[in-house]
């Protein structure tokens, strides 16, 4: 069993990590296994898989299927309870129920999509909170 941080990965995190496998959401990613496990439900994954397989981003499949591979091989499943706090994009709520559910950060690179809580912080704040520790 992986002891690494517990991780919910909002969707724009994957898609910045394909995109320019330099950039900070790209560093998350090589976390996994070592140091952070992603939580994640299948209505969760089912989004990763759609988004990704947009023809716009045009992301090699190798690329995204060696991602949601090891998403899936080193993640942790989770069944939220459904919150009742208010979002201002309701296909959110299952990140943030995840998160709060499994006790995980949620990172994401949308912050104004979510309430303003501690547990949830930017790819850059993550990569400085972890580097502090």
């Amino acid at each position: 069993m992986n002891n690494g941080e517990k991780v919910v990965i909002d969707t724009n995190v994957l898609v910045s990590a394909l995109w320019s496998e330099n950039g900070n959401s790209a560093e998350i990613i090589k976390m996994i296994p070592n140091d952070i496990v992603p939580c994640f439900g299948d209505s969760i994954f089912e989004e990763y898989t759609e988004v990704l397989n947009r023809p716009k981003f045009a992301f090699s499949t190798n690329k995204k299927e060696e991602l949601l591979a090891k998403m899936k091989e080193f993640g942790e499943a989770v069944t939220p309870e459904k919150s009742d706090i208010p979002l201002p994009d309701e296909t959110d709520r299952v990140f943030y129920d995840t998160a709060t559910a499994s006790g995980a950060t949620l990172i994401t690179g949308n912050k104004k999509d979510y309430p303003d809580e501690p547990f949830i912080l930017t790819p850059a704040e993550f990569l400085r909170k972890k580097n502090a520790v």
